[in-house]
């Protein structure tokens, strides 16, 4: 069976008695509606905030479970589900589509489809999520194709190829929905493919535009290349992000240039590698860029969602996007333009004197990766990686989960080969350290520390603040709330999973609900009767 919906009895209250529509202007407006989370980071400015505060700092300690979703898949699910009116859009790995009743987690449909046997993948059979528009639900799937699925019985609207899986694109992020069109990007970084990000048509499938992420021969950029080793530099898209209603721009960071750790054979700054890309969402037309880490070697993808902030800096209103990278520096930069406003580090880095007038890092000498290794700080999963930080407006903080870890970087041939790895190097583990990880407060414009509440380890998992005054967080498999304003424990929940996801939370009859992907399952946690 290729592309199997199975229709369960318990979908027909799902399309019978449920209407289901979610135009654009819904999603545009999405903190009218708090009690649902209709795109990825909740709401297009990336900030993944909920005025929800049902749940708050007096009562977050009486948070128990109130179901539990179990995924008989070997994958880590590492979904943030979309919440509509009552009903749950979430992504098993390795590709599945499911909706789930919000507040019992029974489930109404469940779309899966066969995937090749031989995928090119560097980095787990994941999905992190779905887009939702009009009556579809969007979805990208590993062997890059974008699909789309009747929102009330999950039936096959259609499916477009993305790209070619057998020279190593796939494809993990949850596409964004905006206007008519879906918007999704592409994996495949250590393959060395040629990234790109694409926009949809969302009743057909035919492509509208589609941005390179590395500029073509007699393209402004291109230069910043050596040779023809643009054609195999990577740059990916894969993560999701950001737009602005107002201005018409999408927002997208990209990944690392390939190959990862042997920059010799793509001398230049390797354009538009590690880059925030500023794009009309109509056209694709670039708007502005800005380039993080110009010529990585050492795999410090920029792919994070970013966050759209409207903030006073200086006594002056400035219109931000703000992002902990995974360099180890946080950057403000204006949205408008795209210039650099504010940067720091946010954890120990050694790559790096600082950074220059224009946001531009000043590379510390002798730290380039080596064929018997060099020791950098931060290491290969970086300051932060993929996972959502995220900022609140009560308190004008932006919180990051981050790693304090080093490696020893090392350099290897990079030889182009389609279809098998690219990385020209690697790195291994400092055996001399006990790296710890933290959730840390910056301000948002400047990127200084107010708090953080230490972790006994790195973390690898998504934050989420709301008007209830908290931040939710993970580490190893325990769930925790903090306090928003003084970094403060509130609760705990051990899961007994491994938890890479993003948290998010809505409201089902009247109650708020918060929840997570933890290992092989959906933890969805409410307050007790007498707490809430």
């Amino acid at each position: 069976m290729k592309n199997l919906a199975l229709l369960l009895a318990l979908a027909l209250p799902l399309t019978e008695q449920r209407p289901f529509d979610v135009p654009y202007e819904r999603i545009r407006d999405a903190d009218k509606e708090p009690g649902n989370w209709l795109t990825y980071s909740g709401s297009y400015n990336g900030q993944r905030y909920s005025l929800l505060d049902q749940i708050n700092t007096s009562n977050a300690h009486r948070l128990r479970v109130a179901w539990v979703h179990q995924v008989h898949e070997t994958d880590t699910v590492e979904t943030s589900p979309v919440a509509v009116d009552g009903i749950l859009y979430i992504t098993e790995p390795p590709d599945k589509v499911m909706a789930l009743d919000a507040r019992t987690g029974r489930s109404y449909w469940t779309y899966r489809r066969e995937l090749p046997k031989d995928l090119r993948l560097c980095c787990g059979r994941v999905n992190r999520g779905v887009a939702v528009l009009g009556d579809a639900v969007y979805y990208a799937s590993l062997d890059a194709y974008l699909i789309a699925l009747d929102a009330r019985t999950g039936r096959l609207r259609w499916q477009t190829r993305i790209a070619d899986y057998k020279v190593g694109h796939s494809s993990t992020g949850a596409p964004l929905a905006v206007k008519a069109k879906i918007i999704t990007g592409i994996a495949g970084a250590e393959f060395g493919v040629r990234g790109f990000l694409d926009a949809y048509d969302a009743k057909t499938g035919r492509r509208v535009w589609r941005f390179y992420t590395i500029p073509a021969k007699g393209e402004p950029g291109n230069e910043t290349w050596a040779g023809d080793s643009w054609k195999t530099g990577s740059a990916p898209t894969w993560v999701t992000g950001a737009y602005e209603p107002e201005t018409n721009t999408v927002y997208w960071g990209t990944g690392n240039p390939g190959p990862d750790w042997n920059g010799d054979v793509r001398r230049g700054d390797n354009l538009y590698s590690d880059t925030m890309l500023a794009l009309d969402a109509d056209t694709g037309q670039k708007r502005w860029h800005f380039q993080y880490t110009p010529h990585d070697e050492h795999d410090w993808d920029s792919a994070q969602t970013p966050s759209l902030v409207d903030t006073v800096v200086g006594g002056q209103p400035r219109k931000l996007i703000v992002l902990a990278n995974r360099n180890g520096f946080y950057y403000a930069l204006d949205r408008t333009t795209g210039g650099f406003l504010a940067g720091q580090p946010y954890v120990k880095q050694t790559w790096a004197s600082g950074l220059d007038e224009a946001g531009r890092p000043t590379r510390l000498p002798n730290t380039a990766p080596s064929v018997e290794g060099t020791l950098v700080w931060p290491s290969l999963s970086g300051g932060s990686n993929w996972y959502s930080s995220t900022y609140s407006p009560k308190t004008n903080l932006y919180y990051v989960n981050v790693k304090e870890m080093s490696a020893y970087y090392h350099q290897g041939d990079a030889e182009y080969k389609a279809g098998t790895l690219f990385n020209g190097g690697g790195q291994r583990e400092n055996p001399n350290e006990e790296p710890y990880g933290a959730v840390r407060a910056l301000d948002v414009g400047s990127g200084t520390l107010r708090w953080e509440y230490r972790l006994q380890g790195p973390s690898h998992a998504g934050l989420m603040s709301t008007a209830g005054g908290l931040v939710f967080g993970s580490t190893g498999s325990s769930f925790f709330a903090l306090d928003a304003e003084k970094g403060a424990l509130l609760w705990r929940f051990e899961t007994g999973g491994g938890i890479v996801a993003n948290p998010i939370t809505y409201m089902a009859e009247g109650k708020q609900y918060v929840l997570i992907a933890a290992g092989h399952a959906l933890f969805v946690f409410s307050g007790d009767s007498s707490g809430l």
